[in-house]
């Protein structure tokens, strides 16, 4: 049996019936007696294991005489993590490094039910998991009491304040108490961190693990340069070659995880989903499907690259580059773990390719630059893989006999070994084809079988505004030629180079003669050999000139000055010309035509009486035949009131005045229909 001599039995037997052979690094460094009861600050590279350096390194808070307290009263040791997943499974890595010491696990993950939550604490537990706004919820509502904590672990402590967690941070560690311990654990330590901890911890001993900045040495990188047009056909040819068992295919938003989710899952991978719109079930369901094998692909957001450890993980895919070296480094991270091997595969259109190099550079890591695989890559790849298959590998059992006998009674072995090789293939998509490209660009398609071509010039260039566009067609239409009978087409100034298939050619010729003229207006000269300068492409057509160009015009049309040829605004006439309108009708001059009143409540005296501004502030008498107000009507129905008091229509009383106009309302509803 395994001892691990600076670790109580119970965590060393622990350890060993999990499969632990050696601690990590980091493992052995916070178990070291002398680090006992003190902060630490500890940086060390992802997937080092630092959940379990965690744990070992709470072991003298927990544990008394090897074992825990058999009295469940408030939680000992709290660890707080940035997302759900982590904390989950830190919480699994707890459970069985602390189990057979009889530790009692609860949580306070977002996501979960609450009341559930509240009923474990209030039974009792030694260890708390959670993130922090459940935490401060639980707190905040009482139902965790923080009083006998003795310490608190940070994990991931540089992505929670990424994520804005400074302020629940900071009100768990203030209701602590302050003799606790304070670990903070994360892959790189900011400037952030280091306040954070200057703040909240006492004299904190910093353990670095980080190998003088070395790249993960299990891990493969790879930048895999492609034409921009290509970048989902390359993750598919990707996944195709390598065949992983798991692997993980990173985006930037959640829009593109639903997106490249589809189109894999149309092209027949086994494929689950991992963002942040997916409500925390649909999450551990993904992620379990991963770990049951029940699918190969998880295509996420950077909510996953943080602390998830999917066990037997062999491929990274970054469908799109990180913002900053540290997303490149914890994308990275999931594989290559636990001292097994991965690979981490950067997918590089040819505009990013500048800033992919950068990333590579902040990030000190060492990619081989390559091309995507091609279908010839993997087609070879699975000419091996079929013959490791299982299937064919294993012997076969009792059972089978009587089935293979009656296959080779019935069918040619070559006929049983293509349908093995038809349902193996059957059973994986179809690569795709992809656009060659070269550090310097997209590498043109050669054509073999224009080796021995005719050449042809043709007398219109760039100054008849000759495009291939509508060249190729015309060379078809007129020629009896096809777009496989043409190749390059190389367009100067005054004439064109047109290649010719050798097979072509002749009957090329033999429809344009005897003029070798085109549609009329262009002549055919066939050329003894190919021209000179064929390997370019062809000049761009030469710009005009500014002196071409004509008069440029006005930039405005606003007031011009003398001698332009413009005539001044009406308003703006010389003295002498005809009589200006006036800007507005009511600002004329003295001695003209008098204006008419800007309204028409405003006439001067000796006018027309204006009307009225309202009805009912005129005459008794209406203007212009027009029916008065029913209350300025002299006798009659609805004459008005001795008083002077306003009443209704039908000579009732208003309802809704008082008697006087403008008066409180009564609140007395008035009549409902007129009367008969």
């Amino acid at each position: 049996m395994t001892q691990f001599p600076n670790l109580p039995a119970v965590l060393s037997d622990a350890l060993t019936a999990k499969g632990y052979t050696a601690l990590t690094p980091v493992q052995e460094a916070v178990s070291a007696p002398e680090l006992a009861g003190r902060d630490l600050l500890v940086s060390a590279q992802t997937g080092s294991g630092k959940t379990v350096a965690f744990g070992l390194a709470i072991a003298g808070e927990l544990l008394e005489g090897g074992t825990v307290s058999a009295f469940l009263g408030v939680p000992r040791a709290l660890i707080i993590a940035p997302t759900r997943e982590l904390a989950q499974q830190v919480s699994r890595e707890l459970q069985w490094l602390y189990g057979p010491a009889g530790a009692v696990i609860a949580g306070a993950v977002g996501g979960m039910d609450a009341r559930n939550e509240r009923r474990a604490l209030e039974r009792g537990c030694h260890i708390v998991v959670g993130t922090p706004g459940r935490i401060c919820d639980h707190i905040r509502r009482g139902a965790l009491d923080l009083d006998a904590l003795s310490a608190v672990v940070l994990d991931e402590a540089d992505e929670m304040l990424d994520l804005g967690f400074r302020e629940d941070l900071e009100f768990i560690l203030e209701a602590a108490p302050e003799s606790r311990r304070t670990l903070m654990f994360s892959a790189t330590v900011s400037p952030e961190i280091a306040r954070l901890a200057k703040t909240y911890q006492r004299e904190a001993e910093r353990v670095s693990t980080m190998a003088a900045r070395e790249q993960h040495a299990d891990i493969d990188y790879r930048a895999l340069l492609v034409d921009r047009s290509d970048r989902e056909n390359a993750i598919v040819n990707v996944l195709r070659f390598h065949e992983a068992e798991r692997a993980i295919v990173f985006c930037s938003t959640r829009a593109a995880v639903t997106h490249l989710t589809g189109k894999l899952l149309n092209r027949g991978f086994s494929v689950v989903a991992l963002s942040g719109e997916l409500t925390q079930d649909e999450r551990s369901r993904a992620l379990q499907m991963m770990r049951d094998g029940r699918a190969r692909v998880c295509i996420a957001t950077d909510v996953a690259a943080r602390g998830i450890d999917l066990p037997g993980l062999e491929l990274v895919v970054h469908a799109d580059l990180p913002q900053n070296r540290e997303g490149m480094l914890h994308r990275s991270g999931r594989t290559g773990r636990a001292g097994k091997k991965g690979i981490s595969a950067l997918i590089v259109p040819l505009n990013f390719r500048a800033k992919a190099e950068r990333l590579l550079r902040e990030a000190q890591i060492n990619a081989t630059w390559e091309a995507a695989p091609t279908p010839e890559e993997i087609m070879a790849r699975d000419a091996e893989r079929i013959l490791a298959e299982p299937n064919l590998v294993e012997p076969a059992t009792a059972e089978e006999f009587d089935g293979i006998e009656r296959l080779l009674a019935a069918f040619e072995p070559k006929q049983l070994a293509a349908a093995v090789l038809r349902n193996f293939r059957a059973a994986r998509t179809a690569p795709e084809d992809l656009v060659p490209v070269t550090a310097e660009g997209p590498k043109p398609r050669e054509r073999a079988e224009f080796g021995n071509a005719r050449w042809f010039r043709l007398t219109m260039g760039h100054d008849q505004f000759v495009d291939p566009k509508w060249l190729l067609p015309m060379l078809c239409r007129t020629g009896d030629l096809t777009r496989r009978d043409i190749g390059m087409i190389r367009v100067y100034e005054d004439h064109t180079f047109v290649q010719i298939h050798s097979d072509a050619g002749a009957r090329f010729e033999g429809a344009l003669a005897p003029s070798m003229m085109m549609e009329g207006k262009c002549k055919v000269e066939p050329l003894a050999a190919a021209p000179e300068g064929m390997d370019r492409p062809s000049p761009k057509p030469a710009r005009w000139s500014k002196d071409d160009r004509g008069p440029k015009k006005p930039h405005r049309k606003g007031p011009r000055t003398e001698g332009e040829g413009y005539a001044p605004r009406k308003y703006e006439r010389a003295e002498g010309d005809a009589p200006a309108k006036p800007y507005r009708k009511y600002e004329r001059s003295e001695g003209e035509a008098p204006a008419k009143p800007a309204r028409k409540y405003e006439r001067a005296e000796g006018d027309a009486p204006a009307k009225p501004y309202r009805k009912y502030e005129g005459d008794a008498a209406a203007p212009k035949g027009r029916k008065a107000a029913p209350w300025a009507r002299e006798g009659g129905h609805g004459a008005a009131a001795k008083d002077g008091k306003p009443k209704a229509k039908f000579g009732k009383p208003a309802a809704k005045f008082s008697g006087k106009p403008g008066g409180k309302p009564t609140g007395k509803p008035g009549p409902k229909k007129r009367p008969s």
